[in-house]
């Protein structure tokens, strides 16, 4: 079924595809300008559409910079209501700036400056205007953003979904050809179980196949403490093992998350999933509710994940979720012990062979 989908698929990929290349080769032979600023920017992206775990790599390395520099977040801000540069503050709302980039502000607030902008070549000076004291930039998916030439370039692909395995989009879930790996600095190989084995890395890295230039390391994900959504028995930390969920997500692979709550939870009492940065209605919220109503435990909660959090702890959907017992959990990922310090060491090396000079 998914080979015939993939043949019929083809046609469309194919003049997806060609567009692309003459689109990327006007900006590597330098038809179309590519703009770079006199600081260090770190570029965090994928080749494929959306689930490879950028916000929290983001977040990683935010904590990795944070105590010797201040750190400037450029996003798109996808599927938020404003248009053009906008300039976020800790009151800034997913409707706003979107639900990653506020879930990055909100765990950092003013440890960090955050902006969204959908030019990102645009977006870098305004952001540099706000927050002049800036002096490294994290791009936020912007591996395809051409435009801008970041000195440092990610690039993410899923343990479950590797980039050399996929196929251009509609026939697969890749934004361009699988080549576009070769502008990658580093590439990350993300979601990998924990218990991955050396021999199965070096499996993946030879499908990789990494140029001279080209690092590649291995990430996991790790999930934290369940956090209530209105700091509602926050005093209480949750035993999952005593506890039945009622878990729901609107984000693009929900499977590790609901796995972990599977395998964690006393009871799973049902799962709902919806599409990734779902606009959630008052409706839907009370059909999930009365869902949850109906069903006869002594210690029961809903839990979805943090980026859902983002789009409903607001104050359309706090009258109606309030005086429920709902939590969202928050995930990190983690390097391999023997990835960890090489990775930030790179990172940092980079940033301080680029700072800007004053």
């Amino acid at each position: 079924m998914i080979l015939a989908l993939r043949i019929l698929a083809a046609p469309f990929a194919l003049l997806y595809g060609f567009i692309l290349f003459i689109r990327n080769w006007c900006y590597s032979s330098g038809l179309l300008p590519e703009t770079s600023f006199e600081l260090p920017v770190i570029n965090v992206g994928n080749l494929a559409f959306g689930g490879t775990g950028k916000t929290p790599h983001i977040e990683y390395l935010i904590k990795l910079l944070k105590p010797t520099h201040k750190i400037a977040v450029l996003s798109r801000g996808y599927k938020r209501k404003t248009i053009g540069y906008f300039f976020a503050t800790n009151e800034s709302s997913a409707t706003e700036i979107g639900d990653e980039p506020r879930q990055i502000k909100q765990k950092f607030k003013d440890e960090i400056h955050l902006a969204v902008s959908e030019n990102r070549v645009i977006g870098v000076p305004n952001l540099l205007f706000d927050a002049e004291d800036t002096d490294v930039i994290l791009l936020d998916d912007a591996f395809q953003h051409r435009a801008i030439k970041a000195g440092l370039n990610i690039l993410l692909t899923d343990y479950n979904n590797l980039f050399t395995q996929d196929y251009l989009t509609p026939a697969g879930t890749l934004r361009e050809y699988r080549a576009g790996y070769k502008r990658a600095d580093i590439i990350i190989v993300t979601k990998c179980n924990p218990n991955l084995q050396q021999t199965e890395k070096d499996k993946i890295k030879a499908q990789i196949k990494p140029l001279a230039h080209q690092q590649v390391f291995f990430s996991y994900q790790k999930y934290d403490d369940l956090v209530p959504y209105f700091n509602q028995n926050i005093e209480n930390q949750i035993n999952l093992k005593s506890t039945d969920i009622l878990m729901f997500s609107g984000i693009a692979k929900a499977d590790s998350f609901e796995n972990y709550l599977e395998q964690n939870a006393r009871k799973v009492l049902t799962a709902w999933r919806f599409g990734d940065h779902h606009d959630f209605t008052k409706e839907e919220i009370t059909k999930l509710l009365a869902e949850f109503d109906k069903y006869e435990s002594e210690n029961k909660i809903l839990v979805s994940t943090e980026k859902d959090a983002m789009r409903l702890q607001t104050d359309e959907f706090k009258d109606l979720l309030k005086n429920y017992p709902i939590y969202y959990l928050p995930l990190q990922v983690a390097f391999f012990e023997n990835d960890k310090e090489k990775f930030n060491q790179t990172i940092l090396n980079y940033v301080e062979q680029n700072k800007r000079s004053y």
